[in-house]
């Protein structure tokens, strides 16, 4: 039995009373990659030290696609992160359609987009893949859900994401597709990851209800990955998801549910 596909975790929503560079370590000895959500919280020196290879990370800290003064503020921020990316070894840096502030919710809360915000966000992801060929980064665009967790944030939907960066069309601006969260705003999992697979730069897993490790919720993640394979994806897979009790119990429940 093999795992074809790269697999990470998010160290924030693991050991949660650990700081984060032992997080960073362990998830490393367990042959994991690393996710992270805004450097800013984090001391540098000690993620650089902890032998971790990072997978992902939050690609900015404000700004949002559409409109120019957000895009502006997205521009700045996301290239000072891209110089941190490229410090730490981060491959890819996360975007959304809107910064998220406490508890996830949009700092621009945003019900209806415009045929004109449309085309300012591909206009914006556009200058971002430019910034990226020259900073020599990816980023990526994720998909969130509305209906539970991030209500209001412009271009949430998978269908939306996938829209705009394949309108783009840009090897430096790829989709971070949340299986979880299309889950639970637009399901038929695996139809979804055969049309995103040609725009795919990672792809995040956690089960529904509850956000937490493959096997305790309603995804089969088995038949996920089966499909995956067969589709001939072997790229990055990460694990954006709380323990249910251990977690290492449940990292262990994540490489056997994506080991074929």
């Amino acid at each position: 039995m093999t795992i074809p596909f790269t697999l990470a975790a998010c160290a924030e929503m693991l050991w949660r009373d650990r700081p984060i560079e032992w997080r960073c370590m362990r998830l490393a000895e367990m042959g994991f990659q690393v996710g992270l959500w805004n450097w800013p919280d984090h001391d540098l020196t000690k993620l650089e030290k902890s032998g971790a290879t990072f997978s992902i990370m939050n690609g900015y800290l404000r700004g949002r696609l559409t409109d120019e003064a957000g895009a502006e503020e997205l521009l700045a921020t996301a290239r000072e992160t891209a110089r941190v990316g490229k410090r730490l070894g981060v491959q890819r840096l996360n975007l959304h359609g809107t910064g998220l502030g406490a508890g996830g919710l949009p700092v621009t809360p945003c019900e209806v987009v415009s045929g004109a915000m449309w085309l300012k966000a591909r206009d914006t992801l556009l200058r971002i893949a430019e910034m990226a060929e020259e900073e020599d980064v990816v980023f990526t665009l994720e998909n969130l859900n509305l209906p539970l967790d991030h209500p209001g944030v412009p271009f949430g939907r998978a269908e939306d994401t996938l829209a705009l960066v394949s309108a783009v069309d840009h090897p430096r601006l790829r989709l971070n597709l949340d299986l979880y969260h299309a889950q639970i705003g637009e399901g038929n999992l695996i139809e979804l990851c055969r049309r995103c697979l040609p725009w795919i730069g990672e792809i995040q897993v956690a089960d529904v209800p509850g956000r937490m490790e493959p096997g305790t919720g309603e995804i089969n993640y088995q038949g996920i990955a089966r499909a995956l394979h067969a589709l001939g994806y072997d790229g990055p897979v990460g694990m954006e998801a709380f323990a249910s009790n251990d977690p290492e119990a449940a990292l262990e429940a994540f490489r056997r549910a994506f080991t074929l």
